[in-house]
């Protein structure tokens, strides 16, 4: 009996070595850029504010350098654990999701800055809830589809029971409030479904009433109402509610073809709030110009596409799962990273959601490389399935 486990056990082992031969080197190359881009922006956008916050002009830089690390050595963890065992965990994995969003809630564990109490303070550091959350519901999404998928795109009750859970982890975002991350969330959970083949009436009906619920949630609140307005007309009152958005603009447009040049944007030096987190995208635009501006939008394109063509391969192969988790991580990380520069660029009302590997924010970032981890084992498993045979 002992021999028959420690063979198995050997087996196992000898067929993640073999995996380890394995990885998407478009998607590498994505990331990697992305990354080195992030780094070099953050400590850009962030000198004068950290040299007046800290008295270190690179305090955000090193912050950001030390998540990056934590975040790849996280990931490459990641890529060790078989999708069997997520697959698996999807109720404890549901009650985690749960217990996050109530812990945050509770004074004294959650942290509030600006008004919101998103963080739960972790020693010297705040973990954004929200940001776990969205990686934890693409894989127990992924996980029901499978199990539930005839039930889910023959039956309405079927379709209706995940969509409680979303109601559920809906409210608690908009308690802490969070109505960007609860927005992203929503939409990546219909985009699943969506690809795990719901009838389009039911996808339909569901979305038209998302956008009236988050449309009634949008107007309920006067200083959602107030951000929504100065996005339709920023320069209505540009000293007030479209300062922000004015600044934004101002910094794009001053970046023309190529650029002001790496470090000499104006906007950074106290005139464009949070220029090293949300709207680090402007001074992208303003220190690199359009062609810096180009090759990060390439980078995305890159990024995305090779999330669906791994799921698209290892559906292909019978990985049901994979795919899910595949798609779910392209959908969210391509609509967040068109919301953040949407709202950079005056297209979307101002929320307050990264542009993933690249703004300052330890949570996003470490969070996205785990979930470039876990694509990156789906893509192994998916590759090398032939040496289960």
């Amino acid at each position: 009996m002992r021999s028959a486990k420690q063979a198995a056990s050997k087996k196992a082992m000898s067929f993640d070595i073999e995996l380890a031969k394995y990885c998407d080197t478009k998607l590498m190359f994505a990331v990697v850029m992305l990354l080195g881009i992030g780094l070099v922006m953050v400590a850009s956008s962030s000198i004068e504010i950290a040299d007046r916050a800290t008295g270190d002009p690179l305090y955000y830089f090193k912050r950001q350098f030390i998540f990056a690390l934590m975040g790849i050595s996280a990931g490459f963890a990641l890529t060790k654990v078989r999708l069997a065992h997520w697959e698996n965990s999807g109720m404890a994995i549901l009650l985690f999701m749960v217990i996050l969003l109530l812990l945050v809630l509770i004074p004294g564990l959650g942290r509030t800055v600006n008004g919101s109490t998103r963080w739960l303070a972790i020693g010297p550091f705040g973990l954004q809830v929200s940001e776990v959350v969205k990686l934890l519901l693409i894989v127990y999404l992924a996980g029901y589809v499978v199990r539930q998928g005839k039930q889910i795109r023959e039956s309405f009750i079927g379709f209706v029971k995940p969509m409680l859970v979303l109601v559920v982890l809906f409210t608690f975002l908009l308690l802490q409030p969070d109505f960007g991350a609860a927005m992203v969330l929503l939409i990546t959970a219909l985009g699943m479904l969506y690809l795990a083949g719901v009838k389009f009436w039911k996808f339909g009906v569901l979305l038209m009433t998302s956008a009236i619920s988050m449309g009634f949630v949008a107007i309920s609140s006067p200083y959602r109402v107030e951000r929504f307005t100065a996005f339709l007309n920023p320069w209505s009152d540009p000293f007030g509610s479209g300062f922000q958005l004015t600044q934004s603009l101002i910094a794009i447009g001053s970046g023309a073809w190529s650029g002001l040049g790496l470090g000499a944007s104006v906007q950074k030096l106290f005139y464009l709030p949070e220029a090293h987190t949300d709207f680090v995208f402007a001074v992208i635009a303003e220190e690199l110009g359009l062609l810096g501006v180009s090759a990060v939008l390439a980078l995305f394109v890159l990024l995305i596409y090779r999330c669906f063509a791994i799921g698209k391969m290892v559906e292909k192969k019978g990985m049901k799962f994979g795919a899910q988790i595949a798609y779910g991580i392209g959908i969210w990380l391509g609509l967040q990273a068109f919301i953040n520069i949407g709202v950079n660029t005056g297209v979307l009302p101002t929320k307050g959601l990264t542009l993933p590997f690249i703004s300052a924010g330890g949570s996003s970032l470490l969070v996205v490389c785990m979930a470039i981890g876990l694509l990156t084992r789906v893509y192994m498993e998916g590759h090398a399935k032939s040496l289960r045979r």
